[in-house]
């Protein structure tokens, strides 16, 4: 069964039914006239058929080679237009990207990344998921994912697209509102406003000068989402812990304060992360490309 699906066989024998001899078909193939009486004997034997009737002067198909030309001619184009179509695949951005990223940075940076991605590649279409929740790449067939914070082990694989920071902050009324001297020491009696997304979220270990404190959070609220969280410390319920590049527009604009500006908590990655594969796409490989430029960006600008 294996030598029938040799494919370069099919090759030598439709060029001499195209060409009308063996020694034609050599001078196309650029191979010597043996190689292709060879190839089409052996073929002829895999099928116990006879395609060609071959005489001193002339080679003529017999009936089942014929027919077994029009299947085979069919067969040849199929896998080269199969080659060809994984060939531009992997030179050119092709198809539909699937992606996953959090409400937050979706929001910040990944839409205005895929509309820069649609102009670029305007043949290209994307579906983009924005939720909190981790979805599993391989089950729900995605091709990237974009993951804030801490990667969890996993098969997956990963690449670093930038570093974000976290900022405690709150609007400026309830701010003014908070003891002279606050502090994460104090945090345990603050209200804050937490996000059920995020693992750990009661305690947060603050650092300065070489000191630190893990103070336990006593949330009045919890969201499910980044976005209501957010929400909600802006309308002044309670203090919230965000990446930078979620509050930094807020911040700029006196909406929100930094609390504890002095603290720092531990910063965390910004991962594209791919499902198990030796080869990448290059609808996948030119996003990432265009994420990296878009966090370079973001980086000198905060910086």
């Amino acid at each position: 069964m294996a030598d029938l699906l040799n494919l370069n066989r099919l090759v030598y024998f439709t060029t001499v039914m195209e060409t009308g001899s063996f020694t034609a078909a050599a001078d196309r193939l650029d191979v010597a006239k043996a190689v292709v009486s060879h190839q089409v004997g052996r073929l002829e034997q895999e099928l116990g058929a006879t395609l060609l009737q071959r005489t001193t002067r002339r080679v003529t198909a017999t009936e089942e080679g014929r027919q077994f030309y029009e299947r085979a001619a069919i067969i040849l184009r199929e896998a080269e237009a199969a080659y060809g179509d994984i060939s531009q695949s992997v030179g050119r951005p092709t198809g539909t990207l699937r992606l996953t990223a959090s409400l937050d940075y979706g929001a910040k940076i990944v839409a205005p990344t895929i509309a820069e991605y649609l102009r670029k590649y305007p043949k290209m279409k994307v579906e983009a998921i924005f939720d909190d929740a981790i979805s599993n790449l391989v089950d729900e067939q995605i091709d990237l994912g974009i993951r804030i914070g801490w990667l969890a082990d996993s098969s997956n694989q990963a690449r670093r697209l930038g570093t974000l920071q976290q900022f405690v902050v709150a609007t400026p009324k309830l701010a003014a509102g908070l003891p002279a001297d606050v502090s994460p020491k104090l945090a345990k009696s603050l209200p804050w406003v937490g996000n059920a997304q995020l693992r750990g979220t009661g305690q947060w270990l603050f650092s300065k000068d070489g000191e630190t404190v893990l103070p336990e959070l006593k949330p009045v609220m919890i969201c499910d989402k980044t976005p209501a969280v957010l929400a909600c410390v802006l309308a002044g319920i309670g203090l919230g812990i965000f990446p930078d590049f979620a509050v930094e527009d807020d911040i700029a604009a006196g909406r929100l304060v930094r609390v504890f500006a002095d603290w720092t908590l531990p910063s965390g990655g910004i991962h594209a992360v791919y499902p198990p594969a030796r080869f990448r796409p290059a609808k996948v490989r030119a996003f990432v490309d265009l994420l990296v430029a878009a966090e370079r960006k973001r980086a000198r600008s905060t910086g």
